[in-house]
């Protein structure tokens, strides 16, 4: 009688468990439908990007510029920052920029620092009241420090985070 019982639960058992088995069409079905939902939802939202630089702006030629509103750092600045500039990198740490302006400056260059509203300290290599001119110093800057290997022979010499020389045009 024990085997007979034992055999029939068992059979119950093989029953009740095969009986419940979901079908993998169920789930595959509401997974379409939960995806196509997703999908919508994506479409029909607006993506929002905030870029900490802001957009390049194309202007009379078709070299960009990026219009930022700056103010010099220092009175010795002030008078060398015209409306377009060459800037060689971005910093966000004041004593950073100040190294990285005195080891420009062992170039030859007359390097100005500014900041812009975010903070962000500009380290000038040049600047005009000619974008044109503006342009001629960025190709010249980028031709003298290409033959010595590359552009990022800046990174590599200077150990600071840029990848070009850009234009900045002030704004008032």
């Amino acid at each position: 009688m024990n085997k007979l019982l034992a055999i029939g639960l068992s059979l119950s058992m093989v029953v009740l468990f095969s009986a419940c088995k979901p079908k993998q069409s169920a789930y595959k079905s509401v997974y379409e439908a939960a995806k196509e939902r997703e999908l919508e939802e994506e479409k029909a939202a607006e993506p929002v990007t905030k870029n900490a630089y802001p957009a390049y702006t194309p202007t009379e030629d078709a070299t960009s510029t990026r219009v930022e509103k700056v103010k010099p750092v220092s009175d010795a600045d002030a008078s060398g920052l015209k409306k377009y500039s060459v800037v060689i990198a971005s910093l966000s740490v004041k004593p950073n920029a100040d190294i990285l302006k005195s080891k420009i400056e062992k170039d030859g260059y007359n390097v100005i620092l500014a900041q812009n509203e975010s903070g962000l300290y500009r380290v000038i290599i040049a600047s005009y009241d000619n974008k044109s001119q503006a342009v001629a110093m960025r190709n010249e800057v980028r031709e003298e420090y290409s033959s010595k290997g590359d552009v990022s022979y800046l990174k590599r010499v200077y150990n600071i985070p840029f990848d070009d020389l850009w234009i900045l045009e002030r704004q008032y």
